[in-house]
């Protein structure tokens, strides 16, 4: 039996196949999302987060220090509970992990457009055209946001949008002052259309914050040319995808006002993991 759009199980794609060049020494031996942040992993917190949420299943990509990731959180990764006993013995609240090794079959990480084409097979295993709306929520490893929630309402709200993609937009941060997209709100509502705005536009941008819902059909044609599952290993970035598809009003934003941090560099790192005196 043929499961209709928007009924299957929606996976989880984190990022994690960035060098964190900007981090060294402390990615010289560690690969960032194992970076510790306030006592975990970094990673460690949306994957808790998503099963949490329910969202179990997630596909990790990988290739600087691949192994020690897929070494540390294995293929099911458990939530300890406030008393420390692990969850996974209650069956619930686990982590279902499946991992797509950039670095092991191609030598080196293909971007983000491309390190999700590559992994396709993984969140979207049918290629069905029945099913081509297939949705999975994208985000990145090296990114702080413990309060985000990861809801079923909003992929329902997605999936009855018809839009290629939906994006949670961030108040610039200091290390990004002019922004990334615009966002096109009407009055009392939260949920806009994001926009590529040429470089001269006066209307206010925001920072992706690389939280995002996508539906399969965001990674093929007209809008991508990689075939699926990316077997030649193109290396393609997100931003043209995303303009791309933003010039035909084919892409949802909202602001999220929450805590929020890109952990690009040492001080920020430590910044999250001050303690007050």
């Amino acid at each position: 039996m043929t499961l209709k759009p928007g009924k299957l199980p929606v996976k989880a794609m984190i990022l994690a196949a960035g060098r964190g060049e900007r981090m060294r020494p402390l990615t010289d031996v560690t690969p960032k999302p194992l970076l510790l942040v306030q006592g975990k992993p970094l990673m460690q917190w949306p994957i808790e987060a998503l099963a949490r949420a329910g969202f179990p299943d997630v596909v990790i990509n990988t290739d600087w220090l691949g192994d020690k990731i897929e070494n540390y959180f294995s293929s099911v990764f458990a939530i300890k509970a406030n008393n420390g006993v692990l969850n996974k013995l209650l069956n619930k609240e686990h982590s279902k992990i499946v991992y797509s090794h950039e670095g092991r079959d191609f030598g080196g990480a293909l971007e983000t457009a491309g390190g999700i084409a590559r992994a396709l097979p993984l969140l979207c295993p049918s290629q069905d055209e029945e099913v081509r709306d297939q949705a999975f929520w994208v985000l990145a490893g090296d990114v702080f946001s413990p309060d985000f929630e990861f809801s079923q309402a909003a992929v329902d709200r997605f999936m009855a949008s018809g839009k290629l993609a939906h994006l949670w937009l961030v108040p610039n941060p200091m290390h990004n002052p002019g922004g990334d997209f615009g966002l096109a709100l009407n009055a009392g509502e939260r949920v806009g259309l994001a926009l590529n705005l040429p470089k001269d536009d006066p209307q206010p941008r925001y920072t992706y914050s690389t939280i995002g819902l996508y539906r399969r059909a965001f990674f093929e044609p007209p809008l991508s040319s990689i075939p699926f599952g990316n077997p030649l290993g193109v290396k393609a970035p997100l931003a043209p995808l995303l303009r791309a598809a933003m010039d035909n009003q084919a892409v949802s934003a909202e602001i999220y006002t929450g805590a929020w941090t890109d952990v690009g560099t040492p001080e920020r790192l430590a910044q999250l993991n001050h303690t007050p005196e």
